[in-house]
């Protein structure tokens, strides 16, 4: 056990409400814990491999298909076809689903084992305790999970009713890793309790180095021989307590695998916390481009070396050039990259407040396509402007004050989903996202694609925001255009990579960054390119979201330094 779980009955509507308000946790999913594998089944439909991942020895969340009949809670995964779903997994977890006797007379005295009770009344008649239990991170939304007694009772006294302790303290913060299946094996979306620090085998010698990732999804990896070793999940580094579990973790990994760091890689973003501690260790320091390190990553877990194509698409990434990256299309190997193509820049308008509130997305978008005329659509995005505040909002997009310049792919995907009113505002992160593709999924017509422009350096999706817009006007489902949009991305990417693989003579192909987990654009990028007999490598190792980055910066960082020292 990693840490403490907050749960209630995953059956109770009212349980599941208080949750969340007490937790402050409005819609992002909650894991959920079946009594067994045949209550999995009620919950959720599952496929062979899906069903030998619940009930490894590993024990992770897998995300799966909810069945048409769930009896759990909706509130479990709002506007979401999908559940995360786990088994039980230490003996506590058996015991809290253990059937409750029916017993006919009082107990007798002294006799107050539960284990006891159970043994001598397994015969009787039996009610069971739960189908499903919520078994969520006990933590404040966004703060490191609570494993020490002390600060579970002092953090989370306003959430939990009661408290299960025991005697025996947890020595390591732990969350719950989490997958889904993609082409018939895992895809992490968070690797940690089961699997960390497993090591990957990388396919040369690596020096005794430190990678310390990104900001989100943070995990750190030690690397040295033929192997690195990734962290646990730590959380989001943008606050002072997961910063004290980010050292905590690298004090412990570093004393378990008795590694001592020759040199200490990061992102080139200079102000992300893990970037600080890189350059205040004392260590050299390897600054590694944000884009370049999830390739490297896919890379490495693969075995690969030379040179490829990268398809790196995720949320947010801080460019060579000052820019925030984000749908990049690469060519290069660790020793270095050219970016070979790009989506075209727009303006994120407000800077982070753009990633809270989609519609602002969307808006830049329409006005990139339409100037002016975007601000007298009769559509609920155009509606957060008031007549003074569109002068200042398009001055914003002009002039490009507190609006830097964005080439991603998650700001895209969130721009489409305000724009099909699925999402103008998020409570977490990916969350526009996530549903757009839930509701792509539901299409019934599955034809169709929107313009785009592709030119010698960039990929311009501008022209396809119109044609939503006459889509809509013509009540076209907004399943069937959230389909449209998904299949024109991977059809863009798709001709991209294949113009760079005549150019170049590359013929394999790496897909990472938080979009790929996707499954449905993923699918159809992989099927794409396969079909045109390029070679196509994913994730299986490492999450293809930033908590995979350290991973590839060890790589990249490794490879710099061994070229150094043969000059």
């Amino acid at each position: 056990i990693g840490g403490y779980h907050l749960a209630v009955d995953a059956c109770s509507q009212e349980a599941v409400g208080r949750l969340r308000q007490r937790k402050k946790r409005d819609e992002k999913p909650f894991a959920v814990m079946a009594a067994d594998l045949s209550i999995a089944r009620t919950l959720a439909m599952l496929d062979d491999q899906e069903e030998r991942l619940l009930a490894g020895p590993e024990s992770p969340i897998i995300i799966v298909r909810k069945s048409p009949d769930c009896p759990a809670s909706p509130l479990l995964a709002p506007n979401n076809g999908w559940l995360g779903l786990m088994l039980p997994y230490a003996p506590l977890h058996h015991l809290l689903f253990a059937p409750i006797p029916a017993y006919s007379h009082p107990l007798p005295e002294g006799e107050l084992n539960p284990l006891a009770l159970w043994e001598r009344d397994r015969e009787r008649a039996y009610t069971p305790a739960f189908l499903a239990l919520v078994m969520t991170s006990a933590n404040i939304s966004d703060e490191p999970i609570a494993f020490e007694d002390d600060d579970a009772m002092k953090r989370l006294g306003d959430i939990a009713d009661y408290f299960l302790v025991h005697n025996r303290p947890i020595h390591i913060r732990s969350d719950d890793s989490v997958m889904r299946v993609f082409q018939h094996k895992p895809l992490f979306y968070r690797r940690s309790r089961g699997y960390a620090p497993r090591g990957v085998k990388i396919p040369f010698q690596v020096p005794p180095v430190l990678a310390v990732g990104a900001e989100l999804k943070g995990a750190v990896c030690l690397a040295k021989g033929e192997r690195a070793f990734l962290s646990q999940h730590i959380g989001d580094l943008q606050n002072s307590a997961t910063g004290d579990a980010f050292c905590h973790t690298i004090q412990h990994l570093t004393g378990l695998l008795e590694i001592t760091p020759a040199a200490i890689a990061c992102d080139l973003h200079p102000d992300y916390l893990s970037s600080i501690y890189a350059t205040e260790s004392g260590l050299p320091v390897i600054k590694v481009q944000h884009h370049h390190a999830h390739l490297a990553a896919c890379m490495a877990e693969n075995g690969l070396d030379g040179n490829l194509i990268g398809i790196i698409f995720d949320g947010t990434g801080f460019g060579s050039d000052g820019t925030i990256w984000g749908g990049e299309f690469l060519v290069g190997g660790y020793e270095g990259f050219q970016r070979a193509c790009h989506f075209r820049t727009v303006r994120l308008p407000g800077g982070d407040a753009a990633v809270r509130e989609p519609w602002r997305m969307a808006m830049a978008y329409l006005y990139q396509a339409m100037g002016n005329a975007a601000f007298e659509l009769k559509h609920p995005v155009a509606g957060f402007l008031t007549g003074a505040e569109q002068q200042i909002f398009a001055a914003m997009l002009e002039k490009g004050l507190n609006a830097p310049l964005t080439s991603s792919c998650g700001r895209l995907f969130d721009a489409v989903a305000a724009l099909l009113n699925i999402r103008h505002k998020v409570s977490y992160d990916g969350q526009a996202a996530i549903e757009l593709e839930a509701l792509a999924e539901t299409a019934a017509d599955n034809s169709g694609v929107y313009q785009f422009q592709l030119h010698p350096v960039t990929l311009d999706f501008t022209p396809m925001f119109p044609q939503i817009l006459a889509d809509m006007a013509d009540a076209v489902p907004p399943a069937v255009i959230a389909g449209r949009f998904h299949r024109t991305v991977a059809e863009a990417a798709v001709r991209v990579c294949l113009r760079i693989a005549k150019e170049t003579s590359l013929g394999r192909v790496v897909l990472s960054g938080g979009v790929f987990q996707n499954r449905l654009l993923s699918e159809m990028i992989y099927t794409g390119l396969t079909a045109q007999g390029l070679q196509v490598f994913t994730h299986r190792l490492v999450p293809a979201n930033d908590g995979g980055i350290a991973l590839g910066q060890a790589a990249i960082a490794a490879r710099q330094i061994n070229t150094n020292k043969g000059n």
